[in-house]
């Protein structure tokens, strides 16, 4: 398990807060919490609706299939945001530790001399009036992003096919994915990309605003980037080549997902009373950030039940990657891994069904999956909505206790355990495939 604790102890008081950041898509979020992990204070800056002035939809600018975000418009939201803490009664000196997570995937581009900057800026001025002009790309590439097909073919072929390429990095090439974004960028904007300092993800970027230089990426979210060899711990030199020269020297080192960086940068001291003493810990990818704050351990699953169900598991032993999910280094135990498993069709799926056998009554959905015990009596379906993720498949298909294909189910209480059970075996026969192994500790 993490040693944080004892790494901070030697640098906190008894008594002590702890600020949480969350740079997601559509907003920035932030709590401050006490060591007995009581929430003492919320705030929340909506892209769209607070900073109107950047005309983001849903946080995020759309051309075609590429999709970015104003990199200073993190930066003012972080400015509304200190502000909103502070209108809380928040007294920024009780914060002993900060740390955070941001949405994988997305890349900021620091121009040259920046680094120089960082641990100057003035503590009378906001951070966007003197961050406006530091980053080569002004635009973030984010996680919506899918205009990098070809680059990921190209790197997919030369590496020696998308399975060799899963099983160094994690992942099969995705076009969200960051380094397919850096190569892009290297094709399309060579000068800018030469014109920059270091190239961050959204988690080290937001973490070096704080930190007063550029903060390494940590292991879990570099995982997410089809660059980091996740058996070793460390950016992987084909990968790298492939993408972009220089790029090793762009990324920096990375670091493990619990290492404490040092103290605030003076800018906050200053201008907002922290504790020169406050510690900064490496911030890290939301997925990532989401198997640690729900406490999972060894044989744990959680599923996140949206429009789309998101899967997470700790992998304790070898990891045995896939041509579909992700595998990660774990956020809380560096000798362990993580996987993400994401399916399209989840609660849309659902509602359909309801709606059709259920009569749109939840009530009654839950009734008639009462009524049929486990096993639906041999009767399965796998509904498939929109084309599937996990796998790349569309359709309805039903089979009976003698495995034939059926178009229908005689018994609406069937169809609902059908689906039930058909999404929740799906999930675990992904995630078996990934090396998570099914116990009574389960």
């Amino acid at each position: 398990m993490s040693d944080v604790p004892d790494i901070l102890s030697e640098t906190i008081p008894r008594k002590s807060y702890f600020l949480g950041l969350d740079f997601s898509t559509q907003q920035l979020k932030a709590v401050v919490v006490d060591e007995k992990f009581e929430v003492l204070h919320e705030a929340a800056v909506n892209f769209d609706r607070n900073l109107p002035e950047y005309r983001t939809s849903g946080g995020v600018k759309k051309n075609g299939s590429t999709v970015t975000a104003p990199t200073v418009m993190w930066v003012k939201a972080l400015d509304l945001l200190m502000d909103q803490l502070k209108i809380t009664g928040l007294d920024f000196q009780d914060i002993s530790a900060i740390s955070g997570s941001g949405q994988q995937h997305g890349s900021v581009y620091w121009r040259k001399g920046v680094q120089n900057l960082l641990p100057t800026l003035d503590p009378t001025k906001f951070l966007f009036l003197q961050l406006a002009n530091c980053f080569s790309i002004q635009d973030s590439p984010v996680w919506m992003d899918s205009s990098t097909h070809s680059y990921c073919e190209t790197m997919e072929k030369k590496l020696g096919g998308p399975q060799r390429l899963a099983d160094l990095t994690g992942s099969r090439a995705y076009e969200r994915f960051t380094g397919h974004q850096i190569a892009k960028i290297v094709s399309e904007k060579a000068e800018l990309y030469f014109n920059t300092e270091r190239i961050s993800l959204v988690s080290s970027f937001a973490c070096s605003v704080f930190l007063g230089c550029y903060s390494p990426i940590d292991w879990s979210d570099a995982s997410g980037m089809n660059l980091f060899d996740i058996t070793l711990k460390d950016w992987d030199s084909q990968c790298l080549h492939m993408c972009a020269p220089d790029l090793k020297e762009k990324l920096g080192e990375p670091v493990a997902t619990h290492t404490c960086l040092g103290p605030i940068s003076n800018y906050f001291v200053e201008r907002y009373s922290f504790d020169p003493s406050c510690q900064v810990v490496v911030f890290t990818g939301d997925n990532p950030a989401s198997l640690a704050g729900m406490c999972l351990e060894p044989g744990d699953v959680a599923i996140s039940l949206g429009t789309s169900d998101t899967v997470f598991l700790w992998l304790s032993g070898k990891p045995t990657p896939s041509l579909e999910g992700h595998v990660f280094c774990n956020p809380v135990d560096p000798e362990a891994y993580m996987a993400l498993l994401c399916f399209k069709n989840g609660s849309l799926t659902r509602e359909r069904i309801r709606d059709v056998f259920a009569h749109r009554s939840w009530d009654e959905f839950d009734a008639l999956l009462a009524c049929t015990p486990p096993g639906n009596h041999g009767h399965i379906g796998m509904y498939y909505d929109e084309q599937e993720i996990t796998p790349k498949i569309q359709g309805t298909f039903r089979f009976n206790a003698f495995d034939q294909k059926v178009n229908t189910f005689e018994e609406a209480a069937t169809e609902v355990r059908a689906l039930v059970e058909g999404q929740l075996l799906a999930k675990r026969v992904h995630a078996e495939q990934l090396g998570f192994n099914i116990g009574v500790w389960t």
